[in-house]
């Protein structure tokens, strides 16, 4: 049986533990701390063990940050979820801005806590895509607000910066799901819109009745 330290990898982690030692001190531990290493078997004091596992207080914050996203996503009308590995500080503050004046939160998070709340909503479809860097933006407002500005973002930055996918209500959109969610306009423009298309036949209409008036009274007049 190898010493206990010969059994430890470079991050502290012990592998392969097995099941308590039958004197109650410690564990066995059988397996490999790398892979060109050979395994071995080995005693692990339980003290040292310890050292490694995450403290109650580390496990209740964990806790409560999903118990934090959980909620925010269940006030969410819509969000996106993205990666953004290879923007710079500066885009990223400039992304941050245009996107917290349009009333969407955005923030990075790590896939571990994501995965969690996600699953808490009801949104479980957005799990499979929570792996490398991740960012979410979310809004209570606009629901194509967030994948607007981040697909136009998006398309201007090319690879750097990439879609992964996105929600409405319940409702779970893929990467080309956003983009196609990105090219909606915005609330205030499709009101526009409306607005001025009732407006051209008022004006229409006005221009009709003007022109009857303007008739007859030339008619009178002759």
């Amino acid at each position: 049986m190898s010493d206990r330290k010969s059994c430890r990898g470079k991050d502290g982690e012990y592998k392969y533990v097995l099941a308590p030692f039958p004197n109650g001190k410690g564990f066995l531990f059988y397996g490999s701390v790398s892979k060109k290493a050979e395994r071995m078997l080995c005693f692990i004091e339980l003290s040292e063990v310890n050292l490694f596992m995450p403290s109650a207080k580390v496990l209740e914050s964990k806790k409560a940050r999903v118990e934090a996203l959980s909620e925010m996503l269940k006030g969410a009308t819509a969000g996106v979820i993205v990666d953004y590995k290879g923007i710079t500080v500066e885009e990223d503050t400039k992304l941050r801005k245009e996107l917290r004046e349009a009333g969407v939160n955005y923030f990075v998070e790590k896939n571990s806590m994501l995965r969690f709340a996600v699953k808490n909503v009801g949104l479980d479809g957005l799990a499979d895509v929570l792996e490398g860097t991740t960012a979410i933006a979310i809004t209570d407002g606009d629901e194509t607000a967030p994948a607007r500005i981040l697909g136009k973002f998006a398309e201007d930055a090319k690879d750097k910066f990439n879609l992964k996918a996105g929600f409405i209500g319940q409702d779970i959109y893929d990467q080309q799901g956003v983009v196609a969610l990105s090219k909606i306009p915005s609330k205030e423009t499709l009101l526009a819109q409306l607005l001025g298309s009732l407006q051209a036949p008022m004006q229409n209409l006005a221009a009709t009745l003007q022109a009857l008036v303007d008739k007859k009274k030339e008619e009178e007049v002759a």
